[in-house]
């Protein structure tokens, strides 16, 4: 069950932000066990992780922190009329995710994103190195691609004109804030030179890099560079795999992980 926490005020953001956000892991795990914060993507919230945190952290034997940023799931809506701005994975990356981490005490967490979570790692990772103790990135965004942007118009073209928007509502507060946050800012012009790769070279923590084959929104290429300018990264690319591997191929993401962090703790 869901719980909220109430940051203090944050420099780029227009009003306090209220976070939804939740514990997963069992109940038996250690006070002191490691923790895995996970960020969502751009259309999701706690709900939409399904039972993935919980699953993961239960063969961790780790305790999990799930929560919703700004504008998804019940946190702070966006304002009407106020769009996101163009670093706002910057943002969340930079401020409202350490002053989550500071009001829960949480030291040397590992991070696992995923797409606009995925850069929100990313982008953690490299501004301040030293400070996490890994990351796992799914499906993460280091540059603009085209057929991200066309997965975004398909995205649009089924929530205006079938059923996303009916589905999405059930569990954003704001659904339409939301969506239109997330997607006005990719399709904005001037993002389209966004990148990263100065701050995938600063990464100093172990990376583990998951990416379906067949993502949507997104070539082999994201996962890729990272291994390029991050030599310490780990790829695992799925066959007949999606941008959701986590959902359709859960067994072998958790199995992947695991072996992962088991690898690294031991270091």
């Amino acid at each position: 069950m869901s719980d909220f926490v109430t940051l203090p005020p944050l420099e780029g953001y227009s009003r306090p932000l209220r976070l939804e956000y939740a514990w997963v892991g069992p109940a038996r795990a250690a006070p002191d066990a490691p923790v895995m914060v996970f960020l969502h993507e751009g259309l999701g919230c706690i709900d939409l992780w399904r039972g993935f945190p919980a699953a993961l952290c239960e063969r961790l034997q780790w305790r999990g922190l799930v929560y919703s940023r700004f504008a998804y799931g019940a946190s702070t809506p966006r304002p009407h009329g106020e769009p996101f701005p163009g670093d706002y994975l910057e943002r969340e990356a930079l401020t409202a995710l350490p002053a989550l981490l500071r009001t829960f005490g949480i030291e040397r967490p590992y991070l696992l994103g995923h797409s606009d979570g995925g850069s929100i790692a990313l982008i953690a990772a490299g501004r301040d190195p030293g400070r996490h103790a890994g990351i796992v990135v799914i499906a993460p965004h280091y540059c603009v691609e085209d057929v991200c942007l066309r997965g975004i118009d398909r995205a649009r073209a089924a929530y205006e004109s079938g059923d996303l928007r009916e589905r999405l509502a059930k569990y954003h507060r704001d659904v339409d804030g939301a969506f239109y946050g997330w997607c006005d800012a990719w399709r904005n012009p001037r993002r389209r030179g966004w990148r990263i790769e100065s701050l995938l070279e600063r990464i100093v923590c172990p990376v583990l890099a998951i990416q379906g084959v067949r993502d949507e929104y997104a070539t082999l290429d994201q996962i890729e560079a990272i291994g390029r300018h991050a030599p310490q990264a780990e790829l695992l690319a799925l066959d007949g795999c999606g941008h959701f591997p986590f959902l359709t191929r859960g067994d072998e993401v958790i199995d992947a992980i695991a072996d992962f962090v088991a690898r690294h703790a031991k270091r």
